[in-house]
């Protein structure tokens, strides 16, 4: 029994080493398994194909901003225009003396199609399909097939789990019913059925794709920064900035007539002739759209008009402006046209214009709505003394709105320009905007009367929060804080115990002093650091914080990757169900009123907590886009702004 015992004990060692070694081994063949199943899928991307159904809006209205257009395409004998905010349909309109063109109809991204800004468009019948269908382009849900059948309209959706195969930059219909799928990330990609999306070749991915044209001996593919390439017959050539092949590495444009094919840069139009360089149009014309005909070459600038350049062998070629005021400086996106013996229309950035006889161009029709902001990239909001909107835009300044009249005041100048946060400044009844550029301080009356840089004292010209604690004024920036008062501004940051230097959002409540920071919070009573809190040392989630608002005796903190979680008076942090989780609150998109939290994110829409319900819902439908940017709050209703637009919507349907 006893030697038994003995030879027990001496195996445990051997018995442990094996077990060791079996673990490793299943660990390792997980591993192999995994690695083969991944080089097995390389280069293919499942899709989810979806029918679309109008979503139930729970009560978004629409703040009309300027109509933006990127592409258009002839179907079944209407004009379709996509962009930014939706798609919209031209025709004959009825009624009109000469047959007028009209607005017919418009599907609005978030309510009739995806969330997503639509862009290149084409036509073509796909690989199980039974007719023709309208194929358009979404940055980030992939692509959209349009039908008009029957007396039927529908719309489904060929949607890759993968989120960069999603974000699509051209597509171009083969005739042997597969669809080329250019992508901002993963290259040129290729649909024939079913359910998945394929690399078209290893040379063309991780490609920028830009641009997709065909000729008689295969197609050409631009790209962002490495020129264009050309397959035929099973080949890629390449041509690149290197060498002289095109004037610039960044194609926008590509046209083909017969054996030549037409290239645009921002730096002129290369001509190829039977898929090799020929010559140099339209040097340092910025070349963003192109239409060729056997004569001549129609460029689309983006600051310059539209351009004709003459293909006559027998001259030294040249762009001649041939079009009226209606096209000078405007920026344009793309030709479009039926057939040869129809006019050619122009898709501006701003609207369409229609070629007339004589090669001048005129409005075909104007804007479908009637504005009231001056742009759509919304990045700030917040409510003025007297109950106007103060909207502030990514690039394009502020408007100052009185929503009751609808009157717009813009502001915009070299300070003024690309705009971070607008916070009132209750005590004194002004206005506080924040920018990349300074600080700028409005009275009462919404006139500025101060800008305020790094000269008058200020850590940072670029402003990212600004809050007000009793008499102080407390500004964020990239470098530290500053506290502006009667006795001048003073700075901090990290050397005096900051727990990061590019400070996102503030918070304030009594005396107290929260900062999010790109490496956590620090938490301030009287201009210093009273303590520091990270991941490291609390529940905090995420150390990236971008916003912060004050709750209850509380706080509630976003965060760029861990979601929302609250924060108690002691430093503790709690988890909320549902918000906390992988997603990115956008930089000071968070607001809390007496019903509810709001948060706005990065590609995943509103999220809101009921007070009453006790629990977070995820709101999609009815917004202009799903990266939610700026939210404010006054007499019942809630303003959203996002990248695509400003909507409101009462308070109360929320829940």
């Amino acid at each position: 029994m006893r030697r038994l015992r003995w030879w027990f004990l001496a195996a445990l060692p051997a018995v442990f080493a094996l077990g060791i070694a079996a673990f490793v081994f299943l660990r390792a063949q997980r591993s192999l398994d995994r690695a083969g199943i991944q080089v097995a899928d390389e280069g293919r991307f499942p899709c989810e194909m979806r029918q679309l159904a109008r979503m139930e809006n729970p009560g978004f209205e629409w703040i009309a901003s300027p109509a933006t257009y990127t592409a258009g395409a002839f179907y079944r004998g209407k004009l379709y225009v996509s962009g930014p905010s939706g798609l919209f349909v031209y025709g004959a309109a009825e009624g009109m003396r000469g047959g007028g063109t009209a607005l017919l109809k418009t599907y609005r991204v978030g309510l009739d199609l995806p969330a997503a800004p639509l862009g290149a468009m084409s036509v073509g019948r796909l690989r199980g399909a039974s007719e023709p269908e309208l194929l358009i382009a979404t940055a980030g849900e992939g692509i959209l097939a349009f039908s008009e059948a029957n007396g039927g309209e529908s719309f489904r959706q060929i949607r890759p789990v993968d989120a960069e195969a999603r974000d699509v930059t051209a597509l171009l219909p083969l005739a042997t019913g597969e669809l080329l799928v250019g992508t901002r990330k993963r290259g040129l990609l290729v649909y024939r059925g079913g359910n998945t999306l394929e690399t078209w070749h290893p040379q063309l991915a991780g490609l920028a794709v830009t641009a997709l044209a065909a000729d008689a001996t295969g197609f050409w593919v631009g790209t962002r920064d490495r020129g264009v390439r050309h397959w035929h017959g099973g080949q890629i050539d390449s041509f690149e900035e290197t060498g002289g092949a095109l004037p610039d590495a960044q194609v926008d444009a590509i046209a083909a007539r017969g054996d030549r094919v037409f290239v645009g840069t921002p730096l002129g139009v290369e001509e190829f002739d039977t898929g090799r360089p020929a010559r140099t149009l339209a040097r340092n014309v910025f070349a963003n759209a192109l239409y060729a005909d056997d004569k001549s070459v129609t460029v689309g600038s983006i600051d310059e008009g539209i351009r004709r350049v003459s293909l006559d062998v027998g001259r030294r070629p040249s762009a001649v402006f041939v079009g009226n005021d209606e096209g000078d400086g405007r920026a344009a996106e793309q030709f479009v046209h039926a057939g040869e013996d129809d006019p050619l229309y122009a898709v501006m950035r701003d609207g369409l214009l229609e070629q007339e006889a004589g090669s001048g161009w005129a409005p075909l029709v104007s804007d479908p709505d009637v504005p009231v902001l001056t742009d759509g990239n919304v990045s700030a909001l917040a409510f003025g003394p007297d109950g106007r909107l103060w909207v502030g835009y990514f690039d394009r300044g502020l408007d100052v709105v009185s929503m009751a009249g609808r009157r717009t005041e813009h502001r915009e100048d070299d300070r003024l320009f690309c705009v971070n946060r607008i916070v009132l400044d209750k005590r004194r009844g002004s206005m506080a905007v924040a920018t990349a550029n300074g600080l700028v301080l409005f009275d009462q009356q919404g006139k500025p009367r101060q800008v305020m840089t790094r000269r008058d004292g200020l850590i940072a010209d670029h402003i990212t929060d600004i809050a007000f604690s009793g008499e102080t004024m407390v500004l964020a920036t990239p470098a530290g804080l500053t506290f502006v008062d009667a006795d001048g501004a003073r700075s901090l940051y990290a050397f005096e115990g900051l727990v990061n230097n590019h400070v996102y959002a503030l918070g304030v409540q009594d005396k107290t002093v929260l900062a999010g920071t790109l490496g956590g919070i620090s938490e301030l009573v009287r201009e210093s650091v009273r303590r520091n809190l990270t991941a490291g040392n609390s529940g905090l989630k995420h150390n990236w914080v971008t916003a912060i608002v004050a709750d209850n005796g509380g706080w509630m903190v976003g965060t760029y990757g861990a979601g929302a979680m609250r924060l108690d008076g002691a430093g503790r942090f709690t988890a909320m169900d549902g918000a906390t989780r992988a997603m990115e609150v956008n930089p000071n998109a968070m607001l809390a009123t007496d019903s509810h939290i709001l948060v706005g994110t990065l590609g995943q829409g509103l999220w809101v907590y009921s007070r009453t319900a006790g629990r977070w819902r995820q709101i999609k439908a009815g917004l202009p886009s799903e990266n939610v940017t700026a939210i404010a709050a006054r007499d019942g209703e809630v303003y959203l702004g996002s990248d695509n637009g400003l909507v409101r919507i009462a308070e109360r349907l929320l829940d």
